[in-house]
């Protein structure tokens, strides 16, 4: 089966399990979906070769109507996110299809988890971009403002990109290289060494790392 083919999930929280040879390893928990495959897209028809996948298994009413439309015709469940995977051949698989945890993800490979980062709301430069603060004594009037923001007469201007307060998290994030501990096939459970992006009950996607190491 193709590897750049993903696997949904939820990040459930995190724990610590304790090797043959006693020593603690934190792991993040992952409940996977139902992993369903709703629809092949090819050359000849779409432009392009893909896999569509959906998540978890939903009430109807948290579908638009041409996804439901779509799902219906495939006589499938309704299914909450989709996501186009694209593959280099789709042979092996058809709509209907469940894409399984054993055979994607094996113990020791490694993988990129991707997911929503937390959202930390507007926060000033110091928290957003790691900057140093002024001096803290009493007859300094520069604490944790944010300082120049350029010359004045020449550029007469702010360069763009220029690290500024603003909303902090809340964007898509991707750790890469991460070590699954051990995969649950029948639980649908994943456990992976170290912290994934998101909070706790936020949709992750699991793929496996393009790396030549990669077992």
């Amino acid at each position: 089966m193709d590897s750049t083919i993903g696997l949904l999930g939820r990040k459930v929280g995190m724990t610590q399990i304790f090797d043959a040879e006693g020593a603690a390893i934190p792991v993040t928990v992952i409940q996977l979906g139902e992993n369903i495959v709703t629809q092949k897209m090819t050359a000849d028809k779409h432009g392009y070769v893909a896999v569509q996948v959906g998540g978890f298994v939903v009430k109807e009413k948290r579908l638009n109507k041409p996804e439901l439309g779509g799902l219906k015709k495939a006589e499938l469940p309704p299914l909450k996110p989709l996501r186009e995977y694209r593959v280099t051949e789709h042979d092996a698989l058809n709509v209907g299809d469940e894409l399984k945890a054993d055979e994607l993800l094996k113990e020791g490979m490694l993988v990129d988890v991707q997911g929503t980062s937390i959202g930390k709301g507007f926060q000033g430069t110091i928290k957003r971009w790691h900057h140093h603060r002024g001096p803290m004594a009493h007859g300094s009037k520069f604490h944790r403002s944010m300082g120049s923001i350029g010359a004045g007469t020449t550029p007469g201007r702010v360069f763009r990109g220029l690290h500024m307060p603003g909303q902090m998290g809340n964007k898509t994030a991707t750790t890469r290289h991460l070590t699954i501990v051990r995969v649950d096939a029948e639980k649908r459970l994943v456990l992976i060494k170290g912290a994934v992006p998101g909070s706790d009950g936020g949709l992750v996607m699991i793929k496996a790392s393009k790396t030549k190491w990669n077992p």
